[in-house]
């Protein structure tokens, strides 16, 4: 477990820190994301509820690598979340500016490539 720690702990910050900068400036940091929805008070509190998610996630990874516990159902968890979310942002087709679904695609992509990496080398 000693050589993924690391990067294990650096994927949950990074998750934490973006579910952080939802809960707590979801219309600044959504901005660039859905510029024309970022502002609207529904948005955000969609926007405050998928930050909790990210904040719960990293905070359960972290709790599981620095207790020497099995991390692998954080980490398939985490993916999971991402997959729906690269699912539900195709889904919404036109709706969702294309930035935002490229930008989705491209964000929950990555951290679905990294968990899957973290996963493969725990195993």
């Amino acid at each position: 477990m000693g050589s993924t720690k690391a990067p294990t702990l650096a994927f949950a910050a990074g998750r934490g820190l973006f579910g952080v900068g939802l809960a707590v400036v979801p219309g600044k940091l959504a901005s660039g994301w859905i510029p024309d929805d970022a502002g609207r008070e529904q948005t955000q509190i969609v926007l405050r509820g998928l930050g909790a998610r990210d904040i719960a996630l990293a905070g359960g990874t972290v709790a599981a690598v620095l207790n020497d516990e099995d991390v692998r159902p954080w980490l398939i968890s985490a993916m999971a979340c991402d997959t729906a979310d690269i699912v539900a942002a195709f889904v919404a087709g036109d709706s969702l500016p294309s930035r935002a679904r490229w930008g989705t695609l491209a964000l929950a992509g990555a951290a679905v490539a990294a968990g899957a990496a973290l996963v493969a080398a725990r195993s």
